[in-house]
């Protein structure tokens, strides 16, 4: 099992820059493709941007490409999602997601085992 805590997060105005960071702990050694998602209350939870096993490949929904940019750091084993031009439709909870199983960049929640508590990123108008 793998223990992931995200910091980061934070209000910011509309069009404003947040970097959210996720540390991951315990057996790192199994993790292999990581990703965030989002939540707002009364929603279900939206795939948001994952990254491959070493970095090589990354995958956004349609809804954050060209504002967001996944990244990790495997030697810190830390997570990260730069957002730029942030809108008030970005505010939810963010979580990032790890997985032991699945190599390769990809949006199902169903796939990752291992989640961290969240964030709160609060974008205002």
């Amino acid at each position: 099992q793998v223990q992931l805590v995200e910091s980061g997060g934070g209000l910011v105005q509309a069009g404003g820059s947040l970097r959210l960071s996720c540390a991951a702990s315990g057996r790192t050694s199994s993790t292999n493709a990581m990703g965030w998602f989002r939540q707002v209350p009364g929603k279900e939870r939206e795939f948001v941007a994952a990254i491959s096993w070493n970095g090589g490949s990354t995958n956004y929904a349609d809804s954050v490409k060209g504002r967001f940019t996944i990244s990790r750091d495997n030697a810190r084993n830390t997570l990260y999602l730069q957002m730029n031009s942030l809108k008030p439709e970005d505010t939810a909870v963010y979580s990032c997601a790890a997985t032991s199983t699945w190599k390769t960049a990809a949006g199902w929640a169903q796939i990752y085992d291992s989640w961290g508590q969240g964030t709160q990123v609060t974008v205002s108008s």
